[in-house]
C-alpha cells in the first residue's frame, strides 16, 4: 500500500538550483543559510539517484539518511545513571 521511502541530504553550492531537484523526488525542505535540502524518493530507487545527484555540477555532495539503519527501541534506560521515577510519591 506504501512505498518505502528515504531520506537524501543534498549540499548545494548554490540555493538558485533547488527547482532542478523536484525532477528526482519530493523536496521537503530547504535551507538557504545552510545550503542544504532534504530530498525524498523511493527507497528502490536510491542508489541510482545519489549516482545522479553527486554528477551534478550545482551539487556539493549527496548522503543518504542513515534513519533506516538507527535502532529506536530500547529495552532499558538510555543512560546507565537514568532511574525510574515515581511520579505520583506524596499524592
Amino acid at each position: 500500500m506504501f512505498t518505502e521511502r528515504t531520506g537524501i541530504a543534498v549540499w548545494l553550492h548554490s540555493t538558485k538550483h533547488v527547482r532542478q531537484l523536484r525532477k528526482y523526488g519530493v523536496i521537503h525542505y530547504v535551507s538557504k543559510s545552510m545550503k542544504y535540502g532534504i530530498l525524498y524518493c523511493n527507497q528502490k530507487e536510491v542508489e541510482e539517484t545519489l549516482r545522479i545527484l553527486n554528477s551534478l555540477p550545482f551539487v556539493e555532495k549527496a548522503e543518504q539518511s542513515m534513519k533506516p539503519e538507527i535502532r529506536t527501541e530500547f529495552s532499558g534506560p538510555v543512560h546507565p545513571k537514568e532511574k525510574s521515577f515515581e511520579y505520583n510519591v506524596g499524592i
